[in-house]
């Protein structure tokens, strides 16, 4: 049985489904916080629970008691811990939840690990660990102890704690540091998704670092396929990894994908770059998908496209949701006005 926390999230959700697809059974924990509408994490919730194999607790990892509770009945053979708070910019603003959620709740879920003898975790890291490297690709080996986020320090810290435990104690754990993941499902605070939905309701998009920045897009199916065959290979130790496609392109160029695959221009506002963010991010990966036993194989364009086409098919969904409630509503409305009255 494998634990994915955060099966809620972007990155969760798809994991928990590749899993559920090869037989697993599951148990997904998430706490389904407001950092953006938890309408999306519970319709990803409802696709998963069409397998009879999946289980969802709703547990704040941040929860010591909860997650010693988690750890004490249920026997896991891999945990996959990808439960985090989000969010480089909204780091700067809100400095608590961050070490709440990515400091004592990954310190809850590895204490669980190791108390219940689990026999591999894998836990997300992230490409912000780099800070603003002009050391491109991004390596492993590279010192990154010059984080420019309190987001990323947090991922670096999760790593030095995965690296103590492992020496300490023999955990088996592989840390593995995501470069832009994007794709269906994706969240709607990062920049595939929002910018998505401005084009397509003719609104203005803002473009920082006055479009200049590149970034390591990685379709989201791509790095679902790396982790779960991570899962399955031997691991002793601790580990790193960078998982990324391998080919930066601009924000510029993304963005003219996206016009293309909506047939629509985009109206661009362009502004500085934002308090930790960075320019570039490009990585060296081959160490990962060589031990994977894959290689990623959606390019930009093929994964840009199926982003548009799951867009538009969820919200005209939602939309014909809304349309019914909202009959539902009038109709009863009608018949409550027109009863007679007594």
């Amino acid at each position: 049985m494998t634990l994915v926390t955060g099966a809620a999230g972007f990155i969760g959700y798809h994991v928990a489904q590749r899993l559920l697809d090869e037989g697993e059974r599951v148990v997904g924990i998430d706490n389904l916080n407001p950092y953006y509408s938890p309408d999306l994490k519970r319709a990803r919730l409802r696709k998963l629970h069409l397998s009879p194999r999946f289980e969802f607790l709703r547990i704040d990892i941040a929860d010591r008691q909860a997650v010693e509770e988690l750890f004490a009945r249920t026997r896991f053979e891999t945990v996959i811990h990808l439960a985090a708070q989000a969010g480089v910019r909204y780091s700067v603003d809100y400095p608590h939840v961050y070490a709440s959620t990515n400091l004592t709740g990954f310190l809850h879920i590895i204490e669980g690990v190791r108390q219940s003898q689990v026999g591999h975790l894998i836990y997300a890291s992230s490409s912000s660990v780099y800070g603003d490297s002009g050391a491109v690709p991004f390596k492993v080996e590279q010192v990154t102890d010059a984080p420019v986020s309190l987001y990323a320090a947090t991922k670096k810290a999760n790593e030095l704690m995965a690296h103590s435990y492992s020496h300490l104690f023999g955990i088996r754990a592989t840390g593995l540091r995501f470069f832009t993941v994007y794709g269906p499902w994706g969240r709607p605070d990062m920049a595939p998704m929002k910018f998505t939905r401005a084009i397509l309701n003719g609104e203005e998009i803002e473009v920082y670092g006055y479009g200049r920045m590149q970034r390591d897009f990685t379709y989201v199916a791509d790095v679902a396929e790396g982790v779960v065959r991570t899962a399955r290979r031997p691991a002793e130790g601790h580990r790193v990894f960078n998982v990324g496609f391998g080919s930066p392109v601009s924000l510029l160029d993304f963005i003219g994908e996206l016009e293309r695959a909506l047939g629509q221009r985009a109206r661009k506002r362009f502004l500085p770059l934002q308090p930790g963010d960075v320019v570039a991010t490009h990585a060296d990966s081959e160490d990962f998908w060589r031990m994977a036993g894959f290689r990623p194989r959606t390019p930009i364009e093929t994964g840009v496209a199926r982003l548009v086409e799951w867009y538009r098919e969820h919200f005209r969904i939602n939309q014909r949701v809304e349309a019914m409630r909202a009959q539902s509503s009038q109709a009863h409305a009608a018949r409550a006005y027109s009863a007679p009255r007594r």
